[in-house]
């Protein structure tokens, strides 16, 4: 799941900057935002499960000079954080040791992934991907045994380029203080934050900054109004800090000493598992609204082309198969035919002439020309081409409406576009395989002859008139310059000859048959033509465009990736006993 969550998280920033629209770009940040706080408590589920001990981590957070270092200082009773009246003066994650080692913290190297751990004097300005961790060699009487985290501001103009550390920072936590101050405690950013953090119930502490005595009695109400209104569990803990001139510090009031060694009681780490799945199942549909608008608008371009192929089909069958004039295969099959009978006209003197004609034929058919031949000439090629023009020029017209009625969905355009560029490509490689298949549906041709000979063999009554008729010879000279390439096979349909000798045996006790063999020979080319050349290389073209849409203005998430994830997604939610088939007792 962690794989998942940071692909998704990779290609959110991949779009977010490609987008144009500043309203999306606002609702895509935020969705980064929760993609890193849910990979982080990923993360910091792996450390509670790694099976060493693990140092309590409290993060101090808070919008823009609300005194977050300050009172990290305070806590430490130290001045080893760095202060500035400036705002945005820390923009690292800092965490400082306070009654443990940095040996005890080897595992945080691995919960902030890609950050690198550096020394604090060796944190820059230009480079956000970075924390430190230092030991503190004060003692406190306000902290237990901790990672004391002092973090960069989340609400300020700049926080966008280093939020990231501190959404880290703040999944770590297992408690979480809060500074804000008289002038910022009700700003929006602030509760958007708490909001956001009430999924890792974390132990949280409210401090309150800058105060002057009996202020907060003013504010504690609202603060408290504030917090019931986006959260359900119950009002923290408010520690009122009084600034002291003197010092230059707020102080920490006694009566609340003890507070924070007292709410390290309240950590528990035996719920993060179910808060971490909790975490995900609020978020994921929300996540993914775009990578499922994608396999929608893929789907939608599927059966774009599907219907488009179905009516190329529909128009092959219309004027092709079953016109009346155009349909040619049958009659290529007739030819064959008369190839094959032995034509008494011919006999004695003309043999030889015959043996003259037809030897180059044979040599023509044995290197292919004959087939060659035919598929130049052939009225059926030049149609499957003029079908495939235009469904292209449908698709571009359908393209162009889903364009404007979609202006959300860029991808109509592109595959518009790309349609645009490969046209050419795509119909010379359709007329290269009608010829192809043209030429070798000639064997089925032939295969059908053969049928209807074998057919006539059993009817000598039917077989002998056909040989008796001087039209039967005429017919097999028209075959013979078929053969030859001194017809094409539209004139064949036409020929007078030809008409004859299928009006013949459609009238004759095999015109039955024929119609039967007829209607199977459609069918079969109907298969082939629809397989070959509309399923296999158009239909198959055409979707290919998707490959070549843009590779960093779409998340390119498979709907397998997605299937497999929301899979685990599931079996992360089941109880251990109904994965395992098990009841633990």
């Amino acid at each position: 799941m962690l794989e998942f969550i940071q692909l998704l998280k990779q290609r959110y920033q991949m779009v977010l900057n490609q987008l144009d629209n500043e309203a999306i770009k606002t609702v895509y940040q935020q969705r980064i935002d929760q993609l890193i706080l849910a990979e982080a408590f990923i993360r910091k589920g792996q450390l509670i499960n790694s099976g060493r001990k693990q140092a309590l981590q409290i993060a101090v957070v808070g919008p823009t000079q609300a005194g977050k270092s300050s009172l990290v200082n305070v806590l430490l009773n130290s001045a080893i954080a760095g202060v500035s009246p400036l705002a945005g003066y820390t923009i690292h994650p800092q965490g400082f040791c306070h009654g443990v080692s940095l040996a005890d913290c080897n595992g945080l190297q691995r919960y902030f992934g890609r950050f690198q751990q550096l020394q604090r004097s060796q944190l820059s300005k230009d480079r956000h991907d970075s924390y430190s961790l230092t030991e503190s060699t004060a003692d406190s009487v306000l902290l237990p045994q901790c990672v004391l985290w002092d973090t960069p501001d989340f609400d300020s103009i700049d926080s966008a380029t280093y939020r990231e550390g501190v959404i880290r920072a703040i999944a770590l936590a297992d408690i979480v203080v809060l500074v804000v101050s008289k002038e910022k405690y009700a700003d929006q950013s602030v509760w958007d934050m708490m909001a956001t953090l009430e999924d890792l119930q974390q132990p949280t502490i409210i401090c309150l900054n800058k105060l002057n005595e009996g202020s907060e009695e003013l504010i504690i109400p609202s603060l408290k109004e504030k917090w019931q209104h986006i959260r359900k569990d119950d009002f923290p803990e408010v520690v009122p800090l009084y600034y002291q001139k003197q010092a230059g510090l707020s102080s920490w009031p006694d009566a609340k000493q003890n507070l924070l060694v007292q709410t390290e009681k309240k950590v528990n780490y035996s719920k993060h598992a179910q808060l971490g799945r909790e975490l995900l199942k609020k978020y994921w549909q929300i996540w993914l609204e775009p990578v499922i608008d994608e396999h929608q608008s893929l789907n939608d371009w599927q059966d774009l082309v599907d219907a488009l192929i179905k009516e190329a089909l529909d128009s092959y069958q219309r004027d092709y198969l079953n016109h009346p004039h155009h349909y040619e295969t049958f009659q290529q099959a007739l030819a064959e035919l008369l190839t094959l009978l032995e034509i008494p006209g011919l006999a004695g003197i003309m043999t030889g002439a015959r043996k003259v004609l037809t030897w180059p034929v044979r040599q023509m058919m044995k290197m292919g020309r004959k087939r060659l031949h035919l598929a130049d000439t052939s009225h059926e090629v030049a149609l499957l081409n003029q079908v495939a023009e235009h469904t292209l020029i449908q698709l571009a017209d359908r393209l162009l409406d889903k364009t404007e009625q979609n202006q959300q969905r860029p991808r109509w355009k592109e595959f518009r576009s790309l349609l645009r560029n490969h046209r050419q490509t795509i119909l010379q490689e359709f007329n290269s395989a009608a010829k192809n298949y043209h030429i070798a549906f000639q064997q089925d041709v032939e295969k059908t002859a053969h049928r209807l000979y074998q057919k006539l063999q059993e009817q000598p009554i039917v077989l002998n008139s056909l040989r008796a008729t001087r039209v039967t010879a005429d017919a097999a000279v028209i075959a013979l310059t078929l053969h030859t390439g001194g017809i094409g096979v539209q004139d064949l349909v036409i020929a007078p000859a030809m008409l004859t000798v299928t009006s013949f045996l459609t009238e004759s006790a095999i015109g039955g048959y024929m119609h039967k063999v007829e209607f199977q020979l459609k069918q079969q080319q109907l298969s082939v033509v629809r397989q070959t050349l509309f399923i296999e290389l158009l239909r198959k073209k055409l979707l290919a465009l998707a490959e070549h849409l843009s590779a960093t203005s779409y998340f390119n998430i498979s709907p397998d990736q997605l299937r497999n994830a929301e899979l685990q997604l599931v079996s992360d939610s089941q109880p251990t006993e109904t994965r395992h088939g098990l009841r633990l007792l």
